[in-house]
């Protein structure tokens, strides 16, 4: 599983002109099943997203194509961690500690 955090470096006028694509960039990745959670950090610097079921490899390209990314007003900072312990909701994303 991957913690995404989005970390603006460009004024949020110019992250706000790019809000809608990076929504529907959002949207693609729900659909696929990969995002699981996101939203905006409070205060308004960046966000997070919870992501699973791809490698890290797949993660880099997909954040790559964030329009955010792709138009240099945010960097991303990836964590990968093995989600051991999780909500009843949300078991099916459990996972093992490899041996």
């Amino acid at each position: 599983m991957f913690i995404l955090e989005l970390t603006y470096t460009a004024p949020i006028e110019r992250v706000d002109a790019l809000l809608d694509a990076h929504v529907e960039w959002l949207d693609a990745q729900y659909a696929t099943g990969v995002f699981l959670a996101s939203g905006r950090k409070n205060p308004r610097d960046g966000g997070i997203i919870l992501a699973a079921g791809v490698d890290r490899a797949e993660i880099e390209k997909i954040t790559a194509a964030d329009p955010f990314s792709a138009e240099g007003v945010c960097a991303y900072r990836i964590t990968e961690f093995y989600a051991t312990k999780t909500a009843d909701g949300i078991a099916t994303y459990r996972e093992e500690l490899p041996s």
